[in-house]
């Protein structure tokens, strides 16, 4: 299992829109990725329901993880910069 940590970049926090268009990438990965706010438990990054149930707000620290397997680092790597993002500017 490889982990990534990120910062919740969105000024809202992940709300429906930023969620949605993270779910839609996790899932893209054809990985099966989980995410958790810090000290909280896994949900799958594709639900959008469970996504947004996190509570995670404007620069909380997240934890994205998934198999070790070829290519997850990279696609860690580009889900946390998705998260990083402010889609509310």
């Amino acid at each position: 299992m490889i982990t990534r940590t990120a910062v919740i970049g969105s000024s809202v926090g992940l709300h429906a829109r930023p969620a949605a268009q993270f779910t839609r990438a996790a899932a893209d990965t054809g990985r099966p990725v989980t995410i958790a706010v810090e000290g909280g438990e896994p949900v799958d990054a594709t639900s959008l329901l469970a996504v947004m149930t996190l509570g995670a707000g404007h620069q909380q620290a997240v934890i994205l993880s998934t198999d070790d397997c070829s290519g997850a680092a990279e696609a860690l790597d580009s889900l946390a910069a998705l998260l990083s993002t402010d889609f509310d500017s």
